[in-house]
C-alpha cells in the first residue's frame, strides 16, 4: 500500500516551520495554476474558469502570502539573523528574493485584476514566467537553506513564540 488511509493533519501555528513549508506548497500550486491559466487563455479565452482562477490566484497573493513574507521578515527572520552571520547572509539574500518576487506581482496583480481587458497575452505570460520562477528559485533555497537548518536551531520556545506571531498577524490566538 503506498498511500496511508489516513493522511496526517496540516501544520498549524504549533509547528510554524512546518505551516511556512505547506504554504510553499500553495504557493508552488498557485504557481501552476497561473500557468494552466496562461494555456486556457490561449486556448478558449477568457471565460468564467479563467476568470475564478485568476480570482483565486489573485487573492492568494494580496492575503495570505503577504502574510508569509510578513511572517519570515517580521518574525523568523530577525530570530535566524540572531544566531550566525552564515544565516544571516542567507536571510538577506531571502529579503532581496522578497522585493523581486512583490516587484514581480506588482506587474502581475493588475492583470489577473483586468483579465477580460488583456491587451498583450505574450506580456501576461511573461509576467508569470518572472513571477513563477522567482517564487521557485526562491522556495527551493529557501526550504533547503533556511527552513531545515531553523529545525535545528530555534529553540522550543523561539518557535512558539514564532506560531504565536504567526497567529496573531491573521487574527488567531494559540
Amino acid at each position: 500500500m503506498s498511500e496511508s488511509p489516513f493522511p496526517s493533519a496540516a501544520p498549524d501555528f504549533k509547528d510554524p516551520l512546518g505551516l511556512l513549508r505547506a504554504c510553499h506548497d500553495r504557493i508552488l500550486s498557485h504557481c501552476e495554476t497561473l500557468e494552466r491559466l496562461v494555456a486556457h487563455l490561449r486556448d478558449k479565452g477568457v471565460d468564467a474558469d479563467a476568470r475564478k482562477a485568476a480570482g483565486k490566484v489573485h487573492r492568494y497573493f494580496s492575503t495570505a502570502g503577504k502574510h508569509h513574507h510578513e511572517d519570515e521578515e517580521k518574525d523568523l527572520f530577525p530570530l535566524l539573523s540572531q544566531v550566525s552571520l552564515k544565516l544571516a547572509d542567507a536571510v538577506h539574500r531571502m529579503k532581496k528574493d522578497h522585493e523581486r518576487m512583490d516587484a514581480a506581482w506588482q506587474q502581475l496583480a493588475p492583470e489577473l485584476e483586468r483579465l477580460g481587458r488583456l491587451e498583450d497575452l505574450d506580456l501576461f505570460e511573461a509576467h508569470v514566467n518572472e513571477f513563477n520562477s522567482a517564487y521557485r528559485d526562491h522556495i527551493a533555497t529557501e526550504n533547503e537553506d533556511i527552513l531545515d537548518i531553523a529545525q535545528h536551531l530555534l529553540s522550543t520556545d523561539q518557535l512558539k513564540r514564532l506560531g504565536k506571531a504567526m497567529a496573531s498577524r491573521r487574527g488567531q490566538n494559540v
